[in-house]
């Protein structure tokens, strides 16, 4: 077995080697600027976005011109935040989100803060979830946009997105979607869903990093935006910049392998899972943070007993990879903010590790992570107990 055992994919996911082929040719046969209309070298690169703009609509039950090319979810929660807040500017400027949200949303929340957007940051409760009662309550008639994420990236916990929808629908506010963790891992239906803007992020399913897409509903209601970056009109004037056509590709493969094997890879990665948090929990005092019912198959977040995370992963680290969190966090000494909107204690939730599965994560690697975690969690604990 190759070491070390990869279990961070909520971070990034590894390139999978078809999508890979797929990529290469536009790095230097097919390297036109997709562009590029009065030759056929950016024929080629256009026909290439277009093409992937079609699978990854299909994989979320889109239309392609509701797909918007961006450099990543970040680009893309930008650009649906800021976007709809200057766009609905004369309807109202009051925002709802939630506290467990990714950075990326409650950062460019508090920037829209300064420029006199007002937003409600709903607390969750000690599984993770949004009161849906304590939504309905925060909706005003200042309310233009309610931004609520699918899954959660630290614990994997799904929100209940249809009735959230229902809510925003029924009071005719937008909802916006952060979906980068949810997308190709359990079926996500922007139509079925009722969701009016959604991103997503290619290196979050195993294609490239660098690439995203932000959808855009454009009927029932049209959504309009305004652009956050200027330049040449691109991607129907709402997001400048000469596209990335590998990534783009990439992405665009990436989402039609999910379609193919989400549904046999998410029985899969739910029984590996189970059986890596079954062995853990069966140590000392070992938590499961977050709803257990209402998850992604291929997510736990586990507290162990009064052992720092930090040493716990110090102690296996060379040869299995974990996190204490979401990795744009990671540079932080803090407890998870996350782990904290959940009722957590400092100690508990310094004390957490999280295990994110893979497309190529093997049973006999979850043996190994189980065994060699498990001999330290002990040795850790035989420490303490000593001092």
């Amino acid at each position: 077995m190759q070491l070390p055992v990869y279990l961070d994919n909520n971070a990034t996911t590894p390139v999978d080697p078809r999508v890979l082929d797929e990529m290469l040719p536009y790095f230097t046969q097919n390297f036109g600027n997709a562009a590029s209309r009065t030759h056929i070298f950016g024929w080629i690169a256009e026909e290439a976005v277009e093409h992937a703009r079609q699978q990854l609509a299909s994989l979320i039950n889109a239309h392609p011109k509701e797909i918007v090319f961006t450099s990543g979810a970040t680009e893309s929660i930008n650009l649906a935040l800021k976007g709809v807040y200057e766009m609905y500017a004369s309807k109202g400027n009051h925002i709802i989100t939630c506290a467990t949200e990714h950075k990326a949303v409650l950062d460019t929340c508090k920037h829209l803060e300064k420029s006199g957007a007002e937003v409600t940051y709903l607390p969750v409760k000690f599984d993770g979830r949004i009161d849906l009662a304590e939504l309905e309550k925060s909706i005003r008639s200042s309310t233009i946009l309610i931004a609520i994420m699918y899954a959660n990236n630290e614990i994997g916990v799904v929100q209940p997105i249809k009735e959230i929808a229902a809510f925003a629908r029924q009071h005719n506010v937008l909802f916006f979607c952060d979906a980068a963790q949810a997308v190709g891992k359990i079926p996500v239906d922007v139509i079925e869903d009722d969701i009016s803007l959604l991103s997503l992020s290619a290196h979050k399913i195993y294609g490239p990093k660098g690439v995203g897409a932000l959808y855009v509903r454009r009927k029932n209601p049209r959504v309009r935006l305004t652009a956050q970056m200027d330049g040449g009109g691109h991607e129907n004037n709402m997001r400048s910049g000469t596209l990335n056509v590998p990534g783009i590709v990439g992405f665009g493969k990436a989402c039609e392998i999910c379609m193919q094997e989400m549904n046999a890879e998410s029985i899969r990665l739910k029984n590996l899972r189970d059986k890596l948090e079954k062995s853990l929990v069966e140590l000392n005092n070992v938590y499961v943070n977050g709803s257990i019912e209402f998850r992604l198959p291929h997510v736990t977040n586990l507290s162990f007993n009064k052992i720092a995370a930090n040493r716990l992963m110090m102690s296996f680290n060379k040869n299995i990879a974990v996190s204490s969190g979401s990795a744009c966090t990671s540079a932080l000494v803090e407890p998870s903010y996350v782990l904290k909107a959940l009722g957590l204690s400092d100690e508990r939730a310094n004390a957490s590790l999280r295990f994110g599965l893979g497309r190529f994560t093997t049973e006999e690697q979850i043996d190994y992570a189980i065994k060699e975690i498990s001999k330290n969690v002990q040795k850790l604990h035989s420490e303490l107990s000593s001092l």
